[in-house]
């Protein structure tokens, strides 16, 4: 379930927006605004299409409501993270999670 720097940004600005309000109905417009807010300026195109791509993934689920669309994410930040630190380790340390936690000790020295 690898994810881009802008689908994770996205992702990111998605929850955010649902901590502020869990039932929230999140537009494509909600998150260019709020990504703006945080220095992140992409085309509102840009942003539908990968935001497409997320829902094709079945990261986020698309639904309308009247005439417009909406989305919410189908895991929270958190099952996400784990996700990812499983790949993470499934690619890189055969599922070796001691192994993985020792390399990331060394290399960002976080052993005293």
């Amino acid at each position: 379930m690898a994810c881009g720097k802008l689908e994770i940004d996205i992702l990111n600005s998605i929850w955010g927006l649902t901590d502020e309000c869990e039932d929230r109905d999140i537009s494509i417009q909600d998150v260019v605004n709020n990504l703006s807010e945080n220095g992140i300026d992409r085309a509102y195109t840009t942003i539908k299409t990968v935001m497409d791509r997320l829902t094709g993934k079945s990261i986020l689920v698309r639904y309308k409501v009247g005439k417009k669309f909406f989305y919410k994410t189908t895991m929270t930040k958190r099952e996400m993270a784990i996700e990812s630190v499983k790949e993470l380790a499934e690619q890189f340390f055969g599922k070796d999670y001691a192994h993985m936690i020792r390399f990331i000790e060394s290399e960002f020295n976080l052993v005293k």
